[in-house]
């Protein structure tokens, strides 16, 4: 007796699909397998991390702010150093749209009055008088990208000529614009945290790896080294190496020294990890295999056994930035890093320590608001970006 295994024909529903339906249904799907199949990693990271909503929204967040680290003088409103202590605390100006005169975009000008009782200027906003702005219009002079020079800035008066000034985050006690003073301070604190990361990346691999892939005597003197540098209190470490700089050295020499103070203080916890795997990595089969075919430990350790965890080390380094630049900041509000005429994040803050700065002006706390932005976008990009690169996600 024969078993028929084909699906009853009185039920529709069992038929396999054919004609125009299987030729609609079937190409689809080996069309997306062998896309999968012939993808470079790259493509994959990319496919999975698109899939991560936040993180592909603090991806834009940070992509946004890294280009006013790059231009900060074409998001300036006027010259990042220039005072006038007649326009001291004024308060921020409010772009606005659509005057009464048909102008499309303006703020109000302001108006001081002297307080009789405490003496202190008092600045409102003056309802009678606007100051017209426009997009891309002329201001000061600047080289774009350090090499094109132009005056072209992305906010401005419509007549540069006329001598208007408007504050979109107000003013400081030097009578300083706080928006442009912000700008440039991005350009420094994100800069001294990538450079200070790719650094501490470079040396946490290195160092690490020689630990884990040697041993003996070699993982010995890294390991005790790691255990030494983690042992010093981060504070008083602080106020003696900032004690040791000198007091005349210019910003861009101080820039440099707490780059590079950063960065060797920073790469021990990479260095650990990254000696761990190396230790569960050195006995593997492909290992071995490199290396009795003879490739040279360099190859063995850079093009056989870090890329096995590029995901960890994609993390750590987007982690670590928003460490760095979070160190940076209070370094310099408490006066152990950065030093005015220098402006960051953390010179900045630097006005606000004071309550009576507090008081008069709550507007020079913005800038913790710019430090808050940009390490909750970090930390949630390297998360999306390791759950990405993750070959066992």
């Amino acid at each position: 007796m024969s078993t028929n295994l084909a699906p009853p024909v009185s039920d529709p529903q069992n038929l396999p699909p054919t004609g125009d339906e299987a030729a609609v249904v079937l190409p689809d799907i080996g069309r997306d397998a062998e896309a999968i199949y012939v993808a470079p990693n790259w493509k994959l990271v990319w496919w999975r991390f698109k899939k991560h909503r936040l993180a592909l929204v603090s991806g834009i967040v940070v992509i946004f702010i890294a280009t006013i680290a790059l231009l900060p003088e074409f998001y300036s409103t006027l010259p990042p150093h220039e005072s006038d202590s007649i326009r001291s605390f004024i308060p921020p100006q409010r772009l606005r749209f659509f005057a009464g005169d048909g102008t499309f975009l303006y703020v109000q000008d302001v108006k001081g009055q002297r307080n009789q009782k405490t003496l202190m200027m008092e600045w409102v906003p003056d309802e009678e008088k606007i100051i017209p702005v426009k997009l891309f219009a002329r201001g000061f002079e600047y080289n774009l990208l350090g090499l094109i020079p132009t005056d072209i800035h992305l906010l401005g008066v419509e007549n540069p000529d006329s001598g208007q000034k408007f504050h979109l985050l107000g003013t400081d006690r030097l009578g300083r614009d706080q928006w442009s003073r912000l700008m440039f301070g991005t350009r420094v604190s994100l800069s001294i945290g990538l450079i200070a990361v790719m650094l501490s990346i470079f040396l946490g691999i290195l160092l690490g790896g020689i630990s884990g892939y040697f041993g003996g005597t070699t993982d010995l003197i890294i390991q005790r080294l790691i255990e030494l540098l983690q042992s010093l209190p981060p504070i008083p470490i602080w106020m003696a190496l900032t004690a040791s700089l000198p007091r005349d050295w210019s910003v861009e020499q101080t820039y440099f020294a707490i780059t590079i103070i950063l960065s060797l203080l920073g790469w021990t916890t990479l260095g650990r990890e990254v000696r761990g795997r190396f230790l569960s990595l050195r006995e593997e089969d492909f290992v071995v295999a490199a290396e009795l075919i003879g490739c040279g430990k360099p190859r063995v350790i850079f093009r056989h056994m870090v890329p096995t965890f590029y995901s960890h080390i994609i993390a750590a380094s987007t982690l670590a930035i928003p460490v760095m630049i979070i160190n940076e900041t209070f370094l310099s509000f408490l006066g152990l890093g950065m030093r005015p005429p220098a402006i960051s994040w953390g010179v900045l803050l630097q006005e606000a320590q004071n309550l009576q700065s507090i008081a008069l002006a709550p507007w020079l706390l913005l800038p913790g608001l710019a430090v808050i932005i940009t390490v909750l976008a970090l930390n949630i990009l390297g998360d999306g970006i390791r759950d990405a690169a993750d070959p066992y996600s």
